[in-house]
């Protein structure tokens, strides 16, 4: 452990606090306060503005309450994710998301209706959505501080109790001292470039295990999607309605956006480069595809290219676990992690409850999003109330794995970009990632290894240099996790495509806990006994 910071500059103490500005983390925020909390929310960037979900439109799992739309809905991934999703939650999310996208309908976000006049509520657009969770943010009195992004958690030995940090566009190191914390920091793209992700580096995983809290699906993070080799959007979605061909016309065999990914990729190690056209589109459906979308069409529109008509190559974007599944392990129905003190919501929280082990796309990590938000906001209330206003007088110290100092030494940030570079060629390749071998895994982990013992070494500082370096070692432990938990599952199930085990293993039906620093460990977890619905 390291001292918390006792010179920051700024000090405040809370009830709640909130780490992460997209809906996840504003919506924590909100449920919190509307229970009666004190609330401060901490946002790497500007809340509203960053993250994956603010620059883009996306699905939502918004499905009426008839039971038998519900069981269809839930079918649909159940059997792809390898039947590790859970009905008891996926009726809780669906319940909540419903309620919460209706509110946000009465509290001003413009749906677009139909012919008849009724409200389309499957979909939000990212600009106006979090512009508006910002302005409710505020409304509800919550205390944001933007361009602030966490160097550590606090805690003592009751739990957690707050973090340190330090603003970005000022210098200023931060302390705030809380009754509970919402890690709601989403997944980790490992600065991919994928639209929104870059500030996306699974910060929250390494500040929560740091805390002793523990990981789950980790071997669900290695989701690629389609994009056109000249773009960073990556709205997998519209490639449903696409079909993929050679330069010379030919036809890709096998290749989609659902269960032909796999195709694509090996055709690119092949270097044999793919091709696609949205030519599956219905007339009619064109038009309200660019409405919904708008920024998935301006890099074609730039180039003259009619993504319906014409020929576009395309590439797989490493989108880890922000399309994935995998995150932190939570214990009970308020999004507690193992923890004490601390909550997690949105992708930096495990979507196996609702997804099993294939990707939640953008539909139900939408929903995932904003319903573990609530469900966290409100549990971290609940805590840090019934505390009381003992959060001031606690003997808290920084929980950070890696030394953090206030000088600033020479040479470190290019030793940070090395180890991102370092990071990103063991979980980029497709031949590593995608299609997994033992002996993969196991040399990536030799590399990785030793990556994380030389960035423990070396330490950050409390500076945004120090952040930087704090992302690379966050980049690095969720690798670490990943394949520790890639190498356990020795089967194919979900995303997670085992080369040398290429089917699927009834006896491994459960999930794969993971955890620790310098030495990572695995181990399985029943998937709760419930009467599955016919």
């Amino acid at each position: 452990m390291t001292n918390a910071a006792a010179s920051a500059s700024i000090a405040l103490t809370t009830d709640v606090l909130v780490i992460g500005g997209g809906p996840a983390g504003t919506w924590a925020a909100i449920s919190a306060a509307s229970k009666g909390a004190k609330v401060t929310l901490v946002d790497k960037g500007y809340c509203g503005s960053s993250g994956a979900t603010a620059p883009s439109g996306t699905g939502v799992w918004y499905v009426e309450p008839d039971q038998a739309k519900r069981e269809e809905a839930k079918a649909s991934r159940y059997a792809m994710g390898g039947q590790l999703a859970e009905h008891r939650w996926m009726d809780r999310v669906l319940d909540r998301t419903y309620e919460n996208m209706n509110k946000l309908g009465n509290l001003g976000y413009p749906f677009p209706v139909d012919e008849n006049g009724n409200p389309y509520k499957r979909g939000l657009q990212g600009p106006e959505y979090m512009r508006l969770m910002r302005k409710l943010v505020q409304r509800a009195g919550v205390k944001i501080l933007d361009h602030s992004p966490v160097l550590e958690l606090l805690a003592d030995e009751h739990g957690v109790g707050g973090a340190a940090g330090v603003n970005t566009q000022t210098g200023d190191t931060w302390e705030i001292r809380a009754g509970a914390v919402v890690i709601a920091t989403g997944g980790c793209a490992f600065l991919s470039r994928a639209l929104g992700c870059n500030v996306l580096t699974g910060d929250g995983y390494l500040f929560a295990a740091e805390a002793g809290a523990e990981m789950s699906g980790m071997e669900f993070s290695n989701a690629y999607a389609i994009c056109p080799t000249f773009s960073s959007v990556t709205k997998t979605a519209y490639y449903s309605y696409a079909s993929f061909y050679y330069e010379d016309g030919t036809v890709v065999e096998g290749a989609g956006s659902k269960r032909g990914r796999s195709v694509i990729a090996r055709n690119l190690l092949q270097g044999r480069q793919v091709y696609a056209k949205l030519d599956q589109a219905p007339e009619d459906l064109k038009p309200l595809l660019r409405v919904a979308q708008t920024n998935f069409f301006l890099p074609f529109d730039r180039r003259g290219i009619d993504p319906f008509n014409d020929l576009f190559p395309v590439t797989l974007r490493l989108e880890g676990t922000v399309r994935g599944t995998g995150g932190i392990r939570i214990v009970d129905e308020n999004c507690a992690t193992s923890a004490p003190g601390l909550y997690a919501a949105g992708d930096a929280a495990t979507r196996e409850l609702i997804c099993g082990g294939f990707t939640g796309g953008g539909s139900h990590n939408a929903a995932w999003a904003m319903s573990s938000g609530s469900f966290a906001g409100e549990g971290a209330a609940a805590y840090a109330l019934k505390l009381g206003g003992t959060a001031a007088n606690r003997s808290l110290k920084g929980l950070s794995s890696q030394s953090l100092t206030e000088r600033r030494e020479t040479g470190a940030a290019a030793r940070t970009e090395e180890y991102v570079r370092a990071v990103q060629d063991e979980v980029k390749p497709y031949d590593r990632n995608l299609f997994r071998t033992e002996k993969g895994l196991g040399e990536s982990l030799v590399r990785l290894d030793d990556l994380w013992r030389r960035q423990r070494e070396a330490g950050a500082s409390r500076s945004a240099e120090g952040v930087k370096a704090r992302e690379a070692a966050a980049m690095t432990a969720t690798s670490r996790w990943m394949y520790h938990s890639a190498l356990a599952r020795t089967e194919t199930r979900g995303m997670h495509k085992r080369e040398d085990y290429p089917a699927g293993d009834a006896g491994q039906h459960h999930r794969l806990i993971s955890g620790g620093l310098d030495q990572v460990w695995v181990r399985s977890d029943e998937v709760a006994k419930e009467r599955v619905p016919v």
